[in-house]
């Protein structure tokens, strides 16, 4: 019996090989543009060895999965596995046989071919889906409405459903619509607008939009009903827009306006002067480059743009111990209706510094007074060589004294000062230090460190032991 076994056994390897087979297909059997499709290889056999497929028509296969059966046959186990990869078939093409190692022998499978359908619209079903835009021939930058419909006919069900839009290479999307739903007494419409811009300049493929569709449909089996789920996928139209360059080297397209406006003209010394521009209108209003502008002796920090829609917005901030003019903004841009260029300016803005010009005089005045002391000191030279020396002496010794006690008394005003500072109040400390920014490294590195915490979301530790040295050194209070 033992021996009978061992027989049977063989028997069954030999079956085994015998039925060692290697299929191969293509499903779906419709292939659409731009779908994925799964190429399938049904091995039969005892031990096999997994071919080492890198892509198939040379395109790259995004997933993989095995599965293996066991069945009897004439008495004996047949072992069969299902091996899938699958693709997106951008041409037709034919699959060469794919050699699989079965039980230590080569099999080779069928050739298959792969054949795209284009996608096309059927106006008669019962989902409709269609793209229109008023303009197809447009400038780079130049924002125009894409207008996608969804028409579902009265009395058609789904019982799931799976939009996806293209991908709208070549074009910037700007917004999208909610979608707004009516009845035209046919069909329910389903209605999204999309703002789009060309990137570039040719001729640019808006790609078909797709809705899948999953309807119940009913199987009679031997007299027995079983609900079944179908998937259809449908269609949109392709649009081409034709893109061209702005005329005269223009970056900017639209028809837009131009604002610039502050919270006070008139401050105290090195008081922050906040100013706000803003543009507003349809345009490529990605493309527009920062205002930050130059003024002698006033620091600047800009802020960076930020567009919403239509409206672009920029702050920036002022900060001078002195009177100082804001320039006008300019903004220059391709009017879409004028089809010409054209310049935006605002008015320049006067900002008035409290003291300014106090201090100006009092500047003219120590320039005289140094002068003067100068041309005493040389005039009384003379007197000076014929006084006694010992004078001389005694009163060099009482000015080094009273220089000494002037000294620690400023040291002693300057500790106090330093603990008045609030040195936690980074917008207060900045304004302070940004007088000795130009004049000493360590001060304009912590100048950038609290810039950064104040107009950035990242956030710089200060070297306190360093700031507090800076304070003591400058006498800032």
């Amino acid at each position: 019996m033992k021996n009978l076994g061992k027989i049977l056994l063989t028997l069954s390897l030999l079956v085994n090989v015998a039925f060692a087979t290697v299929t191969a297909k293509v499903e779906p059997r419709n292939i659409y543009e731009g779908e994925s499709a799964t190429y399938v290889l049904t091995v039969s056999g005892g031990k096999i060895k997994k071919p080492l497929i890198s892509d198939i028509c040379g395109n790259d296969i995004t997933a993989t999965s095995s599965q293996t059966s066991i069945e009897s046959v004439n008495g004996s186990y047949k072992k069969s596995y299902t091996l899938s990869y699958q693709f997106v078939p951008r041409k037709n093409c034919t699959i060469s046989g794919v050699e699989v190692e079965i039980d230590s022998k080569i099999e080779i499978a069928n050739s298959v071919d792969v054949t795209i359908k284009p996608r096309t619209q059927d106006f008669k079903a019962n989902f409709i889906l269609s793209f229109s835009t008023p303009k197809k021939e447009l400038y780079i930058g130049e924002p125009f409405e894409l207008t996608l419909l969804l028409k579902q006919r009265h009395g058609a069900e789904a019982i799931d459903s799976k939009y996806l839009a293209p991908k709208f290479k070549g074009f910037w999307i700007k917004s999208e619509d909610a979608a707004k739903r009516v009845d035209d007494g046919e069909f329910i419409v389903t209605k999204v607008v999309y703002t789009l811009a060309p990137q570039r300049e040719g001729t640019l493929h808006i790609e078909p939009a797709t809705l899948k569709i999953a309807q119940r449909t009913g199987v009679n089996n031997w007299g027995t009903f079983r609900p079944q789920v179908k998937w259809q996928t449908y269609y949109s139209n392709i649009l081409d827009i034709t893109s061209k360059t702005l005329p005269n080297n223009a970056k900017i397209i639209g028809d837009l306006s131009l604002n610039a406006s502050v919270e006070n003209q008139n401050i105290n010394p090195n008081e922050p002067v906040n100013l706000t521009i803003t543009v507003r209108g349809e345009g490529n209003l990605e493309d527009i480059e920062s205002f930050k502008p130059y003024i002698d002796n006033v620091n600047i920090f800009d802020e960076k743009i930020v567009v919403d829609k239509n409206i672009l917005t920029q702050k920036l901030v002022f900060v001078s111990d002195r009177d100082f003019i804001i320039p006008s903004f300019e903004l220059v841009y391709f009017d879409v209706n004028a089809q010409a260029l054209r310049k935006l300016k605002t008015e320049p803005i006067e900002i008035k510094v409290k003291g300014s010009a106090i201090k100006d005089e009092l500047n003219i005045k120590r320039e005289e007074s140094t002068i003067d002391k100068v041309v005493e000191v040389n005039s009384s030279t003379s007197e000076i060589v014929g006084n006694n020396y010992l004078y001389i002496s005694i009163a060099f010794i009482i000015g080094l004294v009273l220089g000494v006690l002037i000294m620690f008394s400023k040291v002693g005003k300057s500790d106090k000062k330093t603990k008045k500072l609030d040195i936690k109040n980074e917008k207060l400390l900045l304004i302070k230090l940004l007088a000795f920014k130009d004049i000493d490294n360590d001060v304009a590195k912590i100048v950038d460190i609290l810039e950064n915490n104040i107009y950035s979301n990242t956030k710089q530790v200060v070297d306190k032991k360093l700031l507090k040295a800076i304070i003591k050194k400058y006498d800032i209070s």
